[in-house]
């Protein structure tokens, strides 16, 4: 029975694939006994762990215009054994900005950096309209152009951008290399249902396995797609943790994730993680 219905959602997913809808996970799981834990972040504490995180871009500033809001690591904060990052609209800017949204991200560049492995979060993702949050990796290879993905690709191990969509319990997980102009290539691996629980409710699990060969997606533990798109990195690449509002120029708007942020009923929100991990081959 159990192969029958793993048959069945493949192919569904299958068809939805190919009408641009989202699909299911299969039957396959990952296989923990292969990895060793390298490095993780379970947020126990009272702040954010600077040993283990720093904010924005390199190098860091207090505020930087990124899409239609802006990033500020005061957004973050550890509370309750969580990390939350916050969106919301503040009229007096903070730090030198601008009135408008902000919000966060955190990276571990210059402080943690893997080749190949298993990567892995758990966390609630932010509600409502005009913003995404995601969970990802890259290099600096990533903008140089030529040799394709193999001298750094940006990994989106998830995207979470569907909110406003007939089918907003889903994620995607894509692939981006040899910059982000001209010559920049790009392949969505998959789009999936989050099932069994409320992904703006409930904690889930998102993450990848990486080896020399493909990146392999999973959703709480079972496989949602794969790929080799661009060779695959063979370089060692840095977690990112981030939330971003549609638009450009620190100004909201309707964007690849549907509706501008400004008709977002449920902001503020919180994007909330109770873990990160990472994971050698043994």
């Amino acid at each position: 029975m159990g192969r029958v219905l793993s048959v069945f959602l493949a192919a569904l997913t299958a068809v939805m694939t190919f009408l641009g809808l989202p699909g299911f996970t299969g039957s396959e799981e990952v296989d923990m006994n292969k990895f060793v834990l390298t490095w993780s972040d379970e947020f126990d504490g009272n702040s954010v762990d600077t040993t283990k995180w720093r904010g924005g871009w390199w190098p860091a500033t207090p505020t930087s215009v990124r899409k239609g809001g802006y990033w500020n690591t005061k957004m973050c904060d550890v509370r309750d054994g969580v990390l939350h990052i916050s969106t919301k609209y503040l009229e007096n800017g903070l730090d030198g900005g601008e009135a408008g949204w902000y919000s966060s991200q955190l990276t571990t560049q210059g402080l943690f950096e893997q080749q190949y492995g298993y990567f892995e979060i758990e966390c609630i993702l932010p509600k409502g309209a005009g913003l995404w949050s995601a969970f990802w990796m890259m290099a600096k290879g990533v903008g140089i152009v030529g040799n394709d993905g193999v001298d750094g690709t940006e990994i989106d191990i998830y995207e979470s951008a569907f909110y406003d969509r007939l089918f907003n319990r889903c994620v995607q997980s894509a692939l981006h290399f040899d910059g982000y102009e001209e010559y920049h290539r790009s392949k969505v691996v998959h789009k999936t249902f989050v099932t069994g629980s409320n992904p703006y409710e409930e904690f889930n699990t998102y993450s990848l396995e990486w080896n020399e060969n493909e990146y392999i997606f999973y959703i709480n533990g079972k496989k949602c797609g794969s790929s080799s798109f661009g060779g695959v990195s063979k370089v060692p690449e840095y977690l990112l943790l981030s939330v971003e509002v549609g638009g450009e120029n620190g100004q909201p708007g309707k964007s690849w994730v549907g509706k501008s942020i400004d008709t977002n009923k449920f902001a503020p929100t919180d994007f909330i993680v109770n873990y990160v991990r990472a994971y050698q081959y043994k």
